[in-house]
């Protein structure tokens, strides 16, 4: 065989190497793909079922916390956690996922919310409905969980804050029914066709039954703070596995309300509250 049909070994292991830094370059800009396409408006993320949901503070039941304010129907739509240590002692503290799911929100919106995370679970109802919830942990000191990354319960998902000294250090925690609501909650009835009361959300599903078997869970279907729906469009709004809900939007402000009401008056309120050391248990007290 002529000397120039020969190949060295060293030769031989450069082209071994070429031939897989091109395959593996290949690999990675297809997973690359599959993740961007993830992030897409309208995609879904396959996650099984929660077991069970637990408080997000003092895990699994809240110990060393308690209910600053309840939740209220037209009036606080979730519940604010304190640590017993009084003060601004809790800040830092850890804020956990109340059940397995996958965030849907990562972000500091700055106004009243500060940083926030939105994690939508996907569970079993006791009659055998397929059902989903979002859970909200806002006026956070650090987020620990990035954008479409699954979740499990009890895992780590953010620290104690106080809106970067807006207010007093505290948890504000929201279960919602209504998916769609993601941080305008001004388009919304607030009321309990939307919302869950916390406490009684997670009394009522503490173990629940699960398996290894994954649902598709809509992503990218609420539109950004202080957008509408109409300006993000019609995509994402259901899944062919699991349906997401409608639910009814909130009626709007008489005209004298609406002269006078600005649109962040709830956070005015709640500061108000919050400095007269005013404690709203709300509907749902025990844990």
């Amino acid at each position: 065989m002529p000397s120039s049909a020969t190949c060295s070994p060293n030769t031989y292991l450069r082209r071994l190497l070429m031939v897989w830094s091109i395959m593996f370059g290949m690999g990675a800009g297809c997973l690359l793909l599959t993740s961007n396409a993830a992030a897409q408006s309208g995609s879904t993320i396959r996650v099984r079922l929660a077991d069970g949901f637990d408080f997000p503070v003092g895990k699994p039941d809240a110990a060393g916390y308690y209910k600053f304010r309840g939740y209220w129907p037209n009036g606080h739509l979730g519940e604010d956690w304190n640590g017993k240590g009084g003060g601004d002692s809790d800040l830092g503290a850890p804020i956990y996922a109340m059940g397995r799911g996958v965030v849907i929100f990562s972000q500091n919106i700055g106004v009243g919310w500060g940083n926030c995370i939105l994690v939508r679970h996907v569970f079993r109802e006791q009659d055998g409905r397929i059902a989903m919830v979002d859970s909200l942990y806002a006026h956070l000191h650090e987020r620990k969980v990035r954008l479409h990354e699954l979740v499990e319960k009890g895992q780590l998902v953010g620290t104690m804050g106080g809106n970067n000294g807006m207010y007093a250090v505290h948890l504000h925690f929201e279960v919602r029914k209504n998916l769609h609501i993601g941080m305008n909650r001004n388009s919304f009835a607030r009321d309990s066709s939307n919302y869950h009361s916390p406490t009684a959300f997670i009394n009522a599903h503490r173990v629940l039954s699960s398996s290894m078997q994954k649902y598709d869970v809509p992503v990218n279907n609420f539109a950004p703070y202080g957008r509408s729906l109409a300006d993000v469009g019609s995509g994402g709004l259901r899944s062919s596995a699991v349906e997401v809900p409608a639910f009814r939007a909130s009626k709007a402000l008489s005209g004298s309300d609406s002269a006078t009401k600005p649109a962040d008056d709830f956070w005015f309120r709640l500061k108000s509250k919050m400095r007269g050391g005013e404690v709203t248990p709300g509907i749902e007290e025990s844990r």
